[in-house]
């Protein structure tokens, strides 16, 4: 089973992006749950969504406390919220952000980690670049399917194209491409580097 954790704030769509990971990996034919975390309903609140995936069904309903994968949809809860709380050693991060870990103040922290697992992508700039809205989430799952291979680009752009209708589904579909194609190139580069 793969657990993953999203964190973000409301209005970024952390629900939503649990939700089209689930459905995902429903269409590979695959079980998976998504549910959300959250105490007030305001946007701008931090929120939590959690989302599974096995081969197998899934009984287990409690919040995931030890995750394979971190989706960090705003940068600003990296040193509010503790946000890495129970990640694995060998877990995947993506963090939206423009900036690199030294930047974000994370350079100490992703040395214990495994480096060519743990990437920042612009998915806000490529969101509003392609959807017009600072709304990351596609964007993230694009790039998470790229980092880590739980699903595939294919099966995130089928969940977009059942939740959303006409342009939205047409910029959330091309800002989900544009990051899958960013995280692959990263990673290219750091596997590439971390090779010679």
């Amino acid at each position: 089973m793969t657990e993953v954790r999203i964190h973000g704030r409301g209005g970024q769509g952390v629900v939503t992006a649990a939700e089209l990971l689930s459905v995902a990996a429903f269409t590979e034919g695959r079980h998976a749950q998504a549910f959300p975390s959250f105490g007030s309903e305001r946007t701008g609140a931090p929120v939590v969504s959690f989302c599974r995936i096995s081969d197998a069904v899934i009984r287990t309903r409690e919040p995931i406390t030890a995750p394979d994968a971190l989706i960090i949809q705003d940068a600003t809860l990296l040193h509010q919220v503790n946000v890495f709380e129970g990640l694995k050693p060998d877990g995947y991060l993506l963090v939206n952000s423009a900036h690199g870990f030294e930047e974000l103040g994370l350079g100490e922290f992703v040395r214990g980690f495994r480096r060519e697992r743990l990437l920042v992508v612009p998915a806000t700039e490529l969101a509003r670049e392609h959807l017009g809205r600072p709304v990351p989430n596609a964007a993230l799952l694009g790039g998470f399917a790229a980092l880590s291979g739980v699903v595939g680009i294919a099966s995130v752009l089928t969940a977009i194209s059942g939740r959303f209708r006409g342009a939205k589904a047409e910029g959330n579909i091309a800002a989900a491409t544009a990051a899958h194609a960013f995280v692959r190139a990263e990673r290219e580069e750091l596997t590439g580097a971390q090779a010679d």
